[in-house]
């Protein structure tokens, strides 16, 4: 069952915690080509509830930012961006916040994500979602402690016993 949700997640096409490059997936783009400004203009939901779908970028509206190329939505919101990429940029150079605070980069689906003090935060599954979900701040509080030790690591090509062993997550 673990194996198969962390291959699931690595299906997808997919500060105080910039340190490295921002992670790029096949797509070939930060959070795999969506439109990091635009998570801040959609409506929060309670925590539990499902957030709304992160909105697409448009190869032809672009910027670079921590060695990636960001992909935007509207011209509008690229150059909002460009005016604090740090701001809008995902947490923890675009990796699972859970997957930080156990220990370990991996990658982050783009359409698991919550705005927490407002900081872009992504996750891997909605499992893992339901676990960070449990204590948000706590598990932020980790990962920033964690994401010292981890900002020279690449990503995870593989399965990462860790992300399972330290929380288990059920359902």
């Amino acid at each position: 069952m673990k194996t198969l949700l962390l291959a699931a997640a690595f299906s997808i096409t997919s500060t105080v915690a910039l340190a490295g490059p921002q992670y790029v997936d096949r797509s070939g783009y930060a959070v795999s080509g969506y439109d990091v400004v635009a998570y801040f203009d959609l409506p929060q939901v309670a925590v539990g509830e499902e957030q709304a779908e992160a909105v697409p970028g448009h190869e032809d509206i672009t910027a670079e930012y921590n060695g990636a190329t960001f992909a935007f939505s509207t011209v509008e919101n690229r150059d909002r961006f460009l005016t604090d990429p740090a701001k809008f940029a995902p947490q923890f150079d675009g990796h699972c916040a859970y997957g930080v605070a156990v220990g370990g980069k991996v990658p982050a689906n783009p359409h698991l994500w919550r705005i927490v003090d407002g900081k872009l935060y992504l996750n891997i599954t909605k499992k893992v979602v339901r676990t960070w979900e449990d204590d948000i701040d706590g598990y932020i509080s980790t990962a920033n402690d964690e994401w010292t030790a981890l900002e020279d690591d690449a990503a995870s090509e593989k399965r990462v016993p860790w992300l399972w062993s330290s929380a288990p997550v059920e359902g």
